[in-house]
C-alpha cells in the first residue's frame, strides 16, 4: 500500500525525524485557511499535489504561492489536475525552507539479495535514476542486517559511503525506525535537506507499506488506512480486492487472465508483441474454483477499455474443466458483448474444451497455443471492424481447435 506524502510525512513526525510544519486541504478555501495557520502572508508557502506517483513537480503539481489568497488560487489551480493518470483531491501545504544542501535516503527490500538496503547519494532533489546512469559512484548501496538494523554505526558507513554530512546520522536512524516499525517495503526522502541555519528536515517522503504486515498493523486504520489506500481504486480494482483477486489494471485494450504470475506475465508480453496493449494482470492462481474464474471474467469484463479478453490457463492444480464451467457461469451472469478467446492446455484440457463448444456462445472462440490466442485476441482488439467473431464460431473451427 503506497501512502501519500502528507501520510508519509505523519509517520514521520510519530517517529522523530524532522519535517517541515505542514497542512492537507481538499478545497480552495481550505487551502487558504491552512496557510494562514502556517504564516504564508509573512514567509509564503508551497503547495503540493497530493498523488500516489512521482513527477508531480514537471507536471505542475508543486507551486509556491506569496500570501494566503495566492495558496488559495493556487490551489484552486492544482485540485482536480491529472498527474500521469492520477486526480488530485488534496493538497498539502508545507513552510518554505532555506535549503543549504539537498540529499536522497532511501531503505528498500532487496527481495533478490535477502535483505534490506540503504540506498543514498548527496546528490538529491532529482531522479535517483538519472543521477545512477549518469554517475553510478554517486549513489551508495549499502546492505542492512535485518536483525542487526541500523545502528548509529550503520547509520555513519551509510553517510560516509554516500557524503551525506554527520548531521544525517540520527535522521538515517530514526527512517530506520519507520521501515521496522510499519512493516514497510520502502522508505524514501527525495530531498532531505540541510538548511541554512542548520537543521536537517525532510521535505518530501513516499512509503510503501506491506500489505501482508496489516493483520498486526492496526494503527493503519487510523490515517493512512484503508480509505485512503482505495479512494484511487478504478471500480475494477475495487471489485477485484473485494473479491480477493490479484488484478492490476493496465493501459491497454486487451483483458488478460490467467493461472500463475509467471504465465500471465508471458502472455502479456505475447499480446504486447502482437500489436496490442495488455488491459490488466489477473492472475487467478494455482487452485482457482469456478466461481473464482467467473469473479475474473466478470472483473475483466466490466472495464470499458477492454475490447477483446484472452483466457490462457494451463491445467494443473487449476483443472481446465473447472476454468471452463466458470466461464460458462460468468457468460450466465454478465452479457458478453466482446470476443473472448479461451486458450486451455494441460490438466483436463479435452473435457474443458467440450464444456466450452457445448456453450456454443458466438462471441467465445478457442485456441491450442498461447501464440495464436493471444494473436486472435490483439486482431480482434485492435479491428477497427466488427469483430470476425461477432457470428457463430463454425462446429469445425472449434472442433479444430479442441
Amino acid at each position: 500500500m503506497d501512502l501519500y506524502e502528507h501520510q508519509a510525512r505523519a509517520l514521520f513526525e510519530r517517529y522523530g525525524v524532522p519535517v517541515p510544519p505542514a497542512e492537507v486541504a481538499a478545497t480552495p478555501h481550505a487551502a487558504r485557511e491552512a496557510a494562514l495557520r502556517l504564516g504564508a502572508d509573512e514567509y509564503g508557502i508551497v503547495v503540493k499535489a497530493q498523488v500516489k506517483t512521482g513527477g508531480r513537480g514537471k507536471s505542475g503539481g508543486v507551486r509556491r504561492a506569496d500570501g494566503a489568497e495566492a495558496a488559495e488560487r493556487t490551489a484552486r489551480q492544482i485540485l482536480g489536475m491529472d498527474i500521469k493518470g492520477h486526480t488530485v483531491r488534496s493538497v498539502m501545504l508545507a513552510q518554505p525552507v532555506a535549503i543549504e544542501d539537498e540529499f536522497y535516503v532511501s531503505y528498500v527490500l532487496d527481495r533478490n539479495a535477502g535483505c534490506f538496503l540503504a540506498v543514498a547519494s548527496a546528490e538529491g532533489g532529482m531522479e535517483i535514476e538519472e543521477v545512477a546512469a549518469a554517475r553510478p559512484e554517486a549513489v551508495a548501496r549499502v546492505p542492512v542486517d535485518p536483525a542487526e538494523g541500523v545502528t548509529a554505526g550503520t547509520a555513519a558507513r551509510i553517510a560516509e559511503a554516500a557524503g551525506l554530512p554527520a548531521e544525517t546520522v540520527p535522521v538515517l536512524q530514526r527512517l530506520w525506525a519507520v521501515m521496522k516499525g510499519e512493516d514497510a517495503l520502502l522508505v524514501e526522502v527525495n530531498p532531505l535537506v540541510r538548511t541554512a541555519d542548520g537543521p536537517v528536515l525532510a521535505l518530501d517522503g513516499k512509503i510503501t507499506l506491506d500489505d501482508n504486515a496489516r493483520f498486526r498493523q492496526t494503527r493503519w486504520g487510523e490515517g493512512a488506512s484503508d480509505e485512503a489506500a482505495d479512494e484511487e481504486l478504478t471500480p475494477q480494482e475495487a471489485e477485484a480486492a473485494a473479491k480477493g483477486l490479484n488484478y492490476v489494471k493496465l493501459q491497454g485494450e486487451v483483458g488478460i487472465i490467467g493461472n500463475g504470475a509467471g504465465l500471465v506475465m508471458s502472455t502479456l508480453d505475447v499480446v504486447a508483441g502482437r500489436g496490442a496493449r495488455p488491459a490488466n494482470f489477473l492472475d487467478i492462481g494455482g487452485g482457482a474454483s469456478a466461481t473464482v474464474m467467473a469473479d475474473a471474467l466478470s472483473v475483466v469484463l466490466s472495464d470499458p477499455d477492454v475490447r477483446s479478453v484472452l483466457v490462457n490457463v494451463f491445467g494443473g492444480i487449476t483443472a481446465c474443466d473447472a476454468v471452463a464451467e466458470g466461464i460458462v457461469l460468468a457468460l450466465d451472469r454478465v452479457r458478453l458483448d466482446k470476443p473472448l478467446v479461451v486458450r486451455l492446455d494441460g490438466n483436463s484440457a479435452e473435457k474443458g474444451r467440450e464444456i466450452l463448444h457445448a456453450c456454443g456462445h458466438p462471441l467465445l472462440e478457442q485456441r491450442t497455443t498461447m501464440d495464436d490466442a493471444a494473436e486472435r485476441a490483439a486482431r480482434s482488439a485492435t479491428d477497427t471492424g466488427p469483430p470476425a467473431s461477432a457470428g457463430r464460431v463454425p462446429t469445425t473451427a472449434v472442433a479444430q481447435a479442441g
